[in-house]
């Protein structure tokens, strides 16, 4: 999960709890729990989440878009020596659910999504 308050602060790593994690991802649901539940209590925001596509590219894929919801969280993607990131949104441009934002690094080693 990409967590921070209007910059991402934290990557972290979350079990993938996935039937078939070699082929899909699925963050365990209790550690997104936890933290939507700190969210509420008033700390850091739950910004996104980021996987990897070990045999593919950056882009998201089909299975990406049907597992997306369109709330405008931000998703990175991880592909060999490349990184790009995205905003969930109804009717994107790729997928029909992600339209493409820049990643800034921020002075004080977070990134920005614009």
């Amino acid at each position: 999960m990409l967590i921070g308050d209007t910059v991402i602060a934290l990557a972290v790593q979350t079990p993938n709890v996935a039937a078939e994690p070699a082929r899909t991802f699925e963050i365990d649901p209790a550690a997104l729990f936890a933290a939507l539940k700190v969210e509420r209590a008033g700390g850091p925001r739950v910004l996104g989440y980021w996987h990897s596509h070990p045999s593919g590219d950056t882009r998201p894929s089909a299975t990406d878009a049907a597992m997306a919801a369109a709330d405008g969280r931000i998703w990175i993607i991880v592909a060999a020596n490349q990184v790009s990131a995205w905003t969930a949104t109804a009717g994107g441009a790729v997928e029909g659910c992600f339209d493409a934002v820049e990643l800034v690094m921020m002075s004080d080693q977070r990134l920005l999504a614009t």
